[in-house]
C-alpha cells in the first residue's frame, strides 16, 4: 500500500516509523511518503496558512498551497482516495480503517490549527476522516493515528494471536475491545475476575464478548 502524508512537520514522524507496527510494514507492505506543504509554496518564505476572511482568531491552511502540491506530486488532484484530517469528517471507527486499508493507495491530507479552507474540502479532498471532535495544534497527530491504525491491519504487523483479537473487534464493528488482566491474581484487595482464571476458554470467550458488548453500548 502507498500512504501519502501532506505535512507542515514531516520530520514529526520519524518516531512513528521506528515503532510497530509501522517499522514492521515499511518498506515491505507500505510506502510511506511525506511531503512537506513548504516545498510547494510560491509564497514570500514559503507562507502555507492564512488570516481567514471575515476575521476570527488562528490561521487557516491556503487552497492555492494545497492545489499546487497535489499538482506537484500527481499532476493535479489524484484520481485515489485523497482524506481531509478535519474535526468535520466522518469518525474514524475500524470499519473506517478495514475500508481504508483495502485501498492501494491513500493520500493524508493534515491541517493547520484552524483547519483548511473550505474550497480544499470541496475541490481537492475526496473523504474527511475526524477522529474526535476537538482541534489540536496542527494535524500531525490525527495522520499518525491514521497511519498505524491502518498499518495494523498490512499483512506481517502484528502477531498471529493480536490478529484474533483484531479479527473480534471487526466482527463487532468497531467495538471496544475487553477488560484485560494480569498476574498478581489479586493485589491490595483487586482480585481477577475467576471466569479467566478458571481455565474454562468457551466461558471466558463468552465473558469477553459480553464486555466488549457493555463497553461498547455504554
Amino acid at each position: 500500500m502507498q500512504l501519502d502524508v501532506f505535512t507542515l512537520v514531516p520530520h514529526a514522524f520519524a518516531w512513528l516509523t521506528e515503532q510497530r507496527p509501522v517499522a514492521a510494514v515499511l518498506g515491505d507492505e507500505l510506502d510511506l511518503r511525506l511531503f512537506s506543504y513548504r516545498d510547494y509554496s510560491a509564497l514570500k518564505a514559503t507562507q502555507v496558512d492564512d488570516e481567514p476572511y471575515g476575521g476570527g482568531a488562528g490561521m487557516v491552511l491556503r487552497v492555492d498551497v494545497v492545489a499546487e502540491a497535489l499538482d506537484s506530486v500527481y499532476g493535479g488532484v489524484p484520481e485515489h482516495r485523497v482524506v481531509a484530517l478535519t474535526p468535520q469528517g466522518r469518525q474514524l471507527t475500524q470499519a473506517v480503517v478495514e475500508e481504508l486499508a483495502a485501498e492501494e493507495r491513500v493520500t493524508l491530507l493534515s491541517a493547520r490549527f484552524e483547519g483548511f479552507d473550505e474550497r480544499v474540502l470541496i475541490h481537492l479532498a475526496s473523504d474527511a476522516i475526524s477522529i474526535g471532535p476537538y482541534v489540536l495544534s496542527g494535524g500531525e497527530l490525527p495522520a499518525m493515528v491514521v497511519t498505524d491504525a491502518i498499518a495494523r491491519r498490512l499483512p506481517g504487523a502484528i502477531d498471529e494471536e493480536s490478529g484474533l483479537v483484531e479479527s473480534f473487534s471487526a466482527e463487532l464493528e468497531g467495538g471496544l475491545e475487553y477488560p484485560h488482566y494480569t498476574r498478581p491474581a489479586e493485589f491490595r484487595g483487586w482480585r481477577v475476575p475467576d471466569v479467566l482464571l478458571s481455565g474454562d476458554h468457551g466461558r471466558i470467550e463468552e465473558w469477553r464478548r459480553e464486555q466488549s458488548r457493555l463497553r461498547t453500548r455504554s
